[in-house]
């Protein structure tokens, strides 16, 4: 059930970066409002693998690089998590696109960080401390 939240909070958060960022899209599928939600989370699906698996080899190589830029290359590092996202996504049925690096990537990179984190507080949080758990 955790891992179909975590796939559905990414695809929010995609879909957010989609609409906020002008150069991220999802080509490939029909227009049709429930291909579009089907893509939106096979995306999520591949970018949470993403995040799950390389992301924390490639934040604790760059550790002494964030660290001198007090932590300002994790948004670098991210914008790289969704490059490799529109990589991976290129020889499947729903193509991730982000355009360049340096406007689409950052940019969606921090709205993605921004939604993601928005919702784990407002979504995950409350359903945690009504069984009980508390992050005090």
């Amino acid at each position: 059930m955790r891992i179909l939240l975590a796939i559905v909070l990414n695809a929010l958060a995609l879909g957010a970066a989609a609409i906020l960022v002008p150069g991220i899209r999802v080509d490939g599928w029909s227009d049709d409002p429930g291909s579009v939600i089907l893509a939106y989370l096979f995306v999520g699906a591949i970018f949470g693998i993403v995040n799950v698996t390389i992301k924390p080899i490639v934040s604790l190589l760059s550790l002494p690089i964030t660290c001198l830029t007090l932590g300002l290359f994790a948004i670098v590092i991210n914008a790289l998590m969704l490059m490799l996202t529109d990589w991976l996504t290129s020889w499947t049925p729903a193509n991730f696109v982000v355009e360049d690096f340096f406007f689409s990537a950052l940019l969606g990179a921090v709205v993605v960080s921004l939604v993601s984190a928005l919702l784990n507080r407002f979504i995950v949080t409350p359903a945690e401390e009504r069984r009980g758990y508390r992050s005090e």
